[in-house]
């Protein structure tokens, strides 16, 4: 493995999955993805967890309409409206995570299956 991370960073090093630092490698416990359909799943997958989470604090503070709202009832099912609203921005395009996170997916399923060089 190099000792020098700089030499990993240089555009003109390729880099390969021995030279990887042993957390950045992939291992056997990385996900297998069986298509291109399945990567982008996780990925939508992925950013509506995310968006749900950044979006819970933004409806934490908000109270309910005391004549229609209110209650246990509003309180528990909140959750579940923020993450359907989550699900409606990703479905809609998102904020980009999606993409990023099929195209690591599938970075690190090539990665992978690349033979360590001896």
């Amino acid at each position: 493995m190099a000792s020098n991370f700089s030499a990993l960073l240089s555009p003109q090093t390729p880099i390969r999955p021995a030279d990887m630092p042993t957390t950045f490698r992939p291992g056997p416990k990385t996900a297998k993805v069986s298509s291109e359909a399945e990567a982008a799943k996780v990925g939508r997958d992925f950013e509506n967890m995310f968006l749900s989470e950044m979006l819970q604090p933004m409806f934490a503070g908000l109270d309910a309409d005391k004549l229609f709202g209110g209650g246990s009832g509003e309180k528990m099912f909140r959750s579940l409206q923020v993450e359907e609203y989550a699900k409606a921005l990703t479905k809609s395009g998102g904020i980009g995570i999606a993409d990023a996170v099929k195209r690591e997916v599938l970075r690190m399923q090539e990665m992978s299956h690349v033979p360590a060089a001896a």
